[in-house]
């Protein structure tokens, strides 16, 4: 095994640290746009008075910094070559987003609105394996240059991790002679909605409670959806709102196959799992690191705070799961890059939950850390560990909360699911024991 960078990322990570430098500092530093990174950041990005959305100053912004990107051949990064992109892999995906997160705040990459210069767009991926040939040539083009934007419609007011048993339908019914299908019904925190064109609205269309087929992705025009409130969180601004719909779409208004849409959340959350991993795992290092140097140059009593090992303790052990985290996380991005991507949920799913969930709460453990370690300057807003700490804290939660991975990662390893189920189902019909060796997984 060789555990060294290949040469053209390691190539690619100062490309992107002299681009940073020569194009997007400048920018950042134009008409105070600092306020929207220094202890002003969260005013500064809130509109209080329209519900907590984003500003449309804050949102120009990043559009501005994703155009620049874009037009230097770095924002589509990881978009198959066949539409656009350079075909990054997950395992360049996890150690780019690494690599910026370690950045702390900055235009360049800002994890509370999941905006980079190196785009993390996991709809792409998920369209390009899932649409049929008459839906790529029908919204493939739109999808591509942004004019179709889709927010994603899957849990409901009372159904997060039980996503299989939602309550939304879509029934067929005909209207003025053509057919098509009636949706019903709500959904909860469906990021974007004040920017999108469509919402991908997941919705039961046959089976019973539980059941994995019989739900279809339909694609909903945002004109049949109605805002009921917006959910103000505890990262803001908040673009997360509560949505209700009762209309008519179209018999082709939907991506993928009738009754196989949980498929297409699953490509979803899978792209977003190891990504929002590596991003965790960089801003952990963060914390840490600015949290060493503080404690060399701070010296109460009259000597470093780094000579206390109360001090030194916690920071090693937060350093010690990140470099642990690190090679987890570049494994299972490098073994995703070495199989069909619908094969991920089956295969390696577990690993890929191991990696999200521990990432996540190393951050939030790293941001409270750096938080104590800072005393009450890290408690206020003139350092990043707060904001930080809001950001990823929703991250325990969203994207499948950590309970559920947890779950999963059982599931795989007592052979209820994955790999070893085969052979264990083997070994209990064989005498109803399990004992023969189970081979790991490499």
């Amino acid at each position: 095994m060789d555990f060294n960078l290949p040469q053209h990322l390691v190539d690619y990570l100062a490309e992107l640290d002299r681009f940073i430098e020569e194009k997007i500092n400048p920018i950042q530093a134009r008409d105070d746009n600092e306020r929207f990174f220094d202890h002003r950041r969260e005013h500064a990005r809130t509109d209080w008075d329209n519900n907590g959305l984003p500003r449309k100053e804050w949102e120009e912004l990043l559009a501005e910094c994703r155009k620049v990107a874009d037009e230097a051949g770095h924002l589509r990064y990881a978009w198959p070559k066949d539409m656009g992109g350079k075909a990054g892999s997950n395992f360049d995906m996890a150690v780019i987003r690494e690599h910026l997160a370690a950045k702390g705040l900055g235009l360049f990459n800002d994890l509370q609105t999941e905006h980079s210069i190196v785009g993390n767009n996991p709809f792409i991926l998920m369209f390009k394996e899932f649409a049929t040939p008459e839906q790529m040539e029908r919204d493939g083009a739109k999808v591509l240059n942004g004019t179709m934007r889709t927010a994603f419609g899957l849990t409901e007011p009372n159904h997060g991790s039980d996503a299989t048993f939602m309550e939304s339908t879509g029934v067929r019914e005909e209207k003025d002679g053509k057919p098509g299908w009636r949706v019903k019904g709500e959904k909860m925190w469906t990021t974007g909605m004040h920017a999108v064109s469509h919402v991908m609205v997941f919705a039961r269309t046959s089976g019973k409670d539980g059941d994995a087929t019989g739900i279809t992705c339909f694609i909903v025009p945002r004109e049949h959806i109605k805002i009921e409130e917006w959910m103000w969180t505890f990262n803001m601004p908040t673009d997360h709102p509560r949505i209700s719909f009762d209309c008519w779409i179209p018999e082709d208004s939907y991506w993928g196959q009738i009754d196989r849409g949980l498929g297409l959340g699953q490509s979803f959350v899978h792209q977003n799992r190891i990504r929002q991993a590596a991003s965790s795992l960089g801003a952990a290092v963060y914390c840490i690191e600015e949290s060493v140097k503080y404690a060399r140059n701070r010296k109460p009593f009259g000597k470093p705070l780094s000579d206390n090992q109360a001090i030194q303790f916690p920071l090693v052990e937060l350093a010690t799961q990140a470099e642990m985290l690190r090679l987890l996380i570049r494994q299972t991005a490098w073994q995703m890059d070495r199989m069909e991507h619908k094969q991920i949920e089956k295969e390696l799913s577990d690993k890929v939950s191991m990696c999200n969930y521990w990432g996540n709460r190393l951050c939030c453990e790293a941001a409270d850390r750096a938080m104590q370690v800072h005393g009450g300057m890290g408690y206020s807003r003139h350092k990043a560990f707060e904001h930080i700490y809001r950001h990823h804290r929703r991250y325990r939660i969203t994207e499948g909360s950590e309970e559920i991975q947890i779950r999963k990662v059982a599931a795989f390893l007592f052979g209820y699911l994955g790999p070893r189920k085969k052979l264990f189902a083997e070994q209990a019909a064989a005498g109803g024991e399990y004992t023969q060796p189970i081979p790991a997984r490499h």
